[in-house]
């Protein structure tokens, strides 16, 4: 991949977007992880306002300081960043309660709790991006948004833009490196940080994102005939995430009606 022309139009990108919509820049939510810092740079290469939040609940301690050390990372070298903790677990606390959680009763109770966290992570970077003059910025990579749907709907996935979209994941570690990211960053092992006990990304879904991708570039091209051994199984696993993954990927649903029954 060519890194340098990629920085060079998403940062471009980024900054014409800003200025058409006559906003001071952009607020990135900080995770610890490869999408977030590499999304976070480009924002803060546009040289306008970039507001970056920590928004820790019950978050892996682990977690909590690589996002700083990246922080401080883009602090050192940048003087249009703003950076800030707000610690959502009281808040996530007091809707627990409210909820009445009760794991017993509702299998998917964990998993909503989880989509939970990123929805009130959501509301939380549009409450700070709108008192700012900011747009949301997201930073699902192409496998996750438009391949197996691995994000919280009105979650990590409710934001105004989306600039590393249409790179898969190893493109986004490739982007990491050609930017000299700090290491821990280079290095980190995705996961979602949704859950109280540590979940990779791949124990979650079965599979790594380079065999995820493979299955990507090949879609619609090939079918499960054409796959056999490791590769048919993450097919199965793409195949089975990406037909639940619908109702995330195409536009909202419109019942439309007639004109002729509007008179």
């Amino acid at each position: 991949m060519q890194t340098e022309k990629v920085t060079e139009r998403i940062v471009t990108w980024l900054k014409d977007y800003a200025e058409q919509a006559g906003v001071q820049g952009y607020i990135v939510g900080i995770s610890g992880g490869v999408d977030s810092a590499v999304v976070s740079t480009l924002c803060a290469m546009t040289g306008m306002k970039t507001m970056l939040l920590e928004m820790p609940i019950h978050q892996n301690a682990e977690h909590v300081s690589r996002a700083w050390e990246h922080i401080d990372f883009l602090k050192g070298k940048f003087n249009n960043i703003e950076a800030a903790t707000v610690d959502l677990t009281p808040a996530f606390g007091d809707l627990y309660k409210s909820f009445n959680a009760d794991a017993t009763e509702f299998p998917n109770e964990q998993l909503a709790l989880a989509n939970t966290r990123a929805r009130l992570r959501m509301l939380t970077l549009y409450y700070y991006g709108q008192i700012h003059g900011l747009l949301v910025c997201g930073t699902g990579n192409k496998v996750e948004d438009f391949g197996i749907g691995f994000y919280t709907k009105y979650g990590d996935g409710g934001v105004d833009v989306s600039p590393i979209a249409d790179l898969y994941k190893t493109e986004v570690y490739e982007l990491a490196r050609s930017l000299d990211l700090v290491e821990s960053i280079q290095n980190a092992i995705p996961t979602d940080g949704l859950w109280n006990t540590e979940r990779t990304d791949e124990q979650q879904i079965g599979a790594s994102y380079p065999e995820l991708e493979k299955i990507q570039k090949e879609w619609g091209t090939k079918t499960e005939e054409d796959y056999s051994g490791r590769d048919l199984e993450v097919f199965k696993i793409f195949q089975k995430m990406n037909k639940a993954a619908q109702h995330k990927i195409q536009p909202i649903p419109v019942c439309d009606i007639p004109e002729e029954w509007r008179g």
